[in-house]
């Protein structure tokens, strides 16, 4: 073979890899990985792939991928028959392991494995409010109707399954859970909203949710993924069911992870916002599903789908505007976003229809260009959404395209008497730059309930995501709708957070002795914020992210198996924080808040962000040395990149180790400086970073600052 092996720096091989004469550069492991069609292979679990995480081994523990570890997943259930929940060659369950496999609706004894080896269902909340489950659209049981919850499950946890792929052949490949050995104890907390088309949405009530963290803790689990957010306002701490939940857990080793929510790209709206969650937001991976448009008028634009439906003939078919095609009294604000019994079947049959994503869901969009008698619909993001496109198993003909695409396409629509277009085949295709990008329907920071925490934590890919699916909910999850499937493509912060709940995984196999303050700062501290060709991560909009947008940045799950240094916080310092949060809690009587608690940023987090800062502030971190290297010996140094106006004083500026486990403290001095007001006018948080590194080890912490 033409090629060389050598002992390269993480910087030399990234380099050589881009070169366009090298065909491949990867790290000799002696093994092949597990790795999902893409999003693990992405996160740089795969050998030959040069995703944001890039280095050698994992270190030892990691290999086995979490046999011993133990994820509770609270959701909407599970489908056990799925191949990525089989449990070949696992070894027994784990003697701790103290839970149960409750029968139910289809669901019986022999639904459990050595794989998912216990689950629950909780439903007496929900049945309160809302009368007895439908049993049409909901199992009174563990199994999973809606399919989200199989989706999060084997995104998590899923065994390697090769020969994988969506509907009509998209994203082929071989399916694994970031942690495919790791056993799955699932907690179905999720069910139908009553109403016309109740297997759109599920609702997830406070009390259900308490009650399956609480016997989570009890049954033994170490890890647990909460692909589950409130909708609308935040709530205080103390009135939040998963924070104080959540509390608990982490007071007894467990590991929290939640997703930040959908409602981005508007500032403010992350949720999940205590300090002991780790809140994950969303964004893309180098994978996408392009469909060439070609338009009359010879202009080629690229779509995106994973409709398995071809328009037949391949040949030009007529293109209308939605807006141009409603039936009489559609409000003129919503006639281009085909609404359900919004278009005029003599205006559209036939047609190629294009419709602006907004309002309603985008395959109810393709189910009304069906309806009326349309050949096909291409989906446009409105201005919002700029070049993200998410992809959809359309129940017709179909692709979605940019901000820029559609409006080249209604400019030839407007300019045409007679406009066509052809719809060509779509492929999958991998290695897009840049990746990752952030997500626009990624909720953003700041934190509403206690600016002085930084939120969203970190990001990870949760953009066109395949893993298992119910085979009891069709692909769109719509009436009408009866195709059944394997596994799905599905976007969302829920598809993220599994990806940082298997990381924590392999954290808590490599390293069953730590916190899970520390393992949560393992994988804050290692984030990355550039993307895989080391420019910064972007926003779908073209500017420029930064911590609103993803906290501590991308999620390297390797880099996070050896962080060097850790932040660590007890139950207590929790409690302590809860006092002085907004509207200051008492989380625990047995631990009467002090009259004068210290302020939230004293919190030893591995974030910093600073609301409001008038003059100067003095705040406190303590680190503990983990490193794996120089058996505890180290010694870091600190660089700082001070936000704009902003000065950073870190001291001491040099910590030496001579033990791990060792502790050390510093002092970072944040003052705004004098005489520099033009730019704070529009009350922005500026953005900077603290960094500790012994030449190893990196060790970065973000830096959030609103000058008041």
């Amino acid at each position: 073979m033409n090629g060389f092996a050598a002992l390269l720096s993480e910087e030399e091989a990234t380099e050589l890899s881009e070169r366009t004469e090298v065909v491949s550069t990867f790290p000799s492991e002696g093994r092949w990985s597990p790795h999902t069609t893409r999003s693990w292979e992405f996160l740089g679990f795969e050998e030959g792939v040069r995703g944001p995480d890039s280095s050698g081994r994992l270190p030892p523990g990691a290999e086995a991928g979490g046999e011993d570890v133990i994820v509770g997943v609270l959701d909407s259930g599970i489908w056990p028959e799925s191949r990525s929940f089989g449990d070949e060659g696992l070894s027994p369950v784990p003697a701790r392991w103290k839970g149960v496999c409750q029968e139910g609706d289809s669901f019986n004894r022999s639904s459990c494995n050595r794989k998912i080896i216990g689950a629950r269902y909780y439903v007496k909340a929900y049945e309160a409010t809302h009368g007895a489950v439908n049993t049409t659209n909901a199992y009174r049981s563990p199994r999973d109707h809606d399919g989200h919850g199989t989706h999060t499950a084997s995104t998590v946890a899923g065994r390697t399954v090769p020969g994988v792929s969506a509907l009509g052949g998209f994203a082929p490949g071989t399916a694994s859970g970031g942690a495919p050995l790791a056993r799955v104890a699932v907690y179905k907390v999720c069910w139908p909203i009553p109403g016309p088309n109740p297997n759109i949405e599920n609702t997830c009530f406070e009390a259900d949710m308490l009650a399956a963290i609480d016997d989570a803790v009890g049954d033994g689990v170490d890890v647990m993924s909460v692909s589950i957010g409130s909708v609308g306002k935040p709530l205080p701490l103390a009135d939040d069911g998963i924070a104080v939940g959540a509390l608990h857990a982490a007071m007894r080793g467990v590991v929290v992870v939640c997703s930040g929510g959908n409602s981005g790209p508007s500032p403010a709206t992350v949720s999940n916002l205590a300090p002991w969650l780790l809140t994950v937001a969303a964004s893309s991976i180098d994978r996408a599903f392009i469909s060439p448009i070609k338009l009359g008028n010879g202009m080629v634009v690229m779509g995106q789908t994973v409709t398995p439906y071809q328009l037949p003939g391949n040949k030009a078919y007529p293109l209308v505007y939605a807006a141009d095609a409603v039936v009489p009294g559609t409000p003129t604000n919503v006639s281009n976003q085909c609404l359900p019994k919004s278009l005029a079947s003599e205006k559209v049959r036939g047609k190629i229809v294009v419709c602006l994503r907004g309002t309603g869901l985008r395959v109810e969009k393709g189910l009304e260009v069906k309806r009326a008698g349309g050949a096909a619909i291409v989906l446009g993001n409105p201005p919002a959404y700029g070049s993200e496109v998410p992809v959809d198993a359309h129940v017709l003909p179909g692709t979605a395209v940019s901000t820029a695409d559609v409006n080249a396409i209604l400019r030839y629509v407007n300019s045409s008497s007679n406009p066509m277009a052809v719809l060509d085949r779509s492929r999958t295709v991998v290695d897009v730059k840049p990746s990752p990008v952030m997500a626009q329907f990624s909720s953003r920071g700041p934190n509403v309930i206690e600016p002085n925490i930084l939120k969203p934590d970190v990001t990870a890919p949760g953009l066109n995501i395949l893993a298992a699916w119910s085979e009891a909910s069709s692909p769109t999850k719509l009436d009408g709708d009866n195709r059944v499937v394997k596994y799905n493509i599905v976007s969302g912060t829920s598809m993220s957070c599994p990806h940082v709940s298997a990381t924590a995984v392999l954290l808590k196999s490599a390293h069953p002795d730590w916190s899970s303050a520390a393992i949560r700062s393992a994988i804050m501290t290692t984030a990355t914020t550039s993307n895989a060709a080391g420019g910064p991560i972007m926003d779908a909009d073209g500017t420029v992210a930064g911590p609103m947008d993803y906290g501590s940045g991308h999620i390297r799950p390797r880099h996070a198996m050896d962080p060097g240094l850790v932040y660590d916080a007890s139950y207590q310092d929790y409690l302590l924080f809860a006092c002085a949060a907004s509207g200051g809690a008492q989380l625990d009587h047995s631990l009467p808040c002090p009259a004068t608690p210290p302020p939230p940023y004293e919190l030893n987090h591995p974030s910093l962000a600073i609301h409001g800062l008038n003059g100067t502030v003095t705040v406190h971190r303590t680190v503990t040395n983990v490193g794996l290297q120089g058996k505890g010996n180290a010694r870091y140094s600190v660089a700082v990149v001070e936000p704009m106006g902003v000065s950073v004083k870190v001291s001491p500026k040099n910590l030496s180790f001579s033990r791990t486990n060792e502790k050390k403290s510093f002092r970072i001095k944040i003052e705004a400086k004098k005489g520099r007001t033009g730019w704070r006018v529009n009350g922005q948080f500026v953005a900077g970073s603290y960094t500790w590194s012994d030449g190893v080890h990196v060790v970065r912490s973000p830096i959030a600052v609103l000058v008041a």
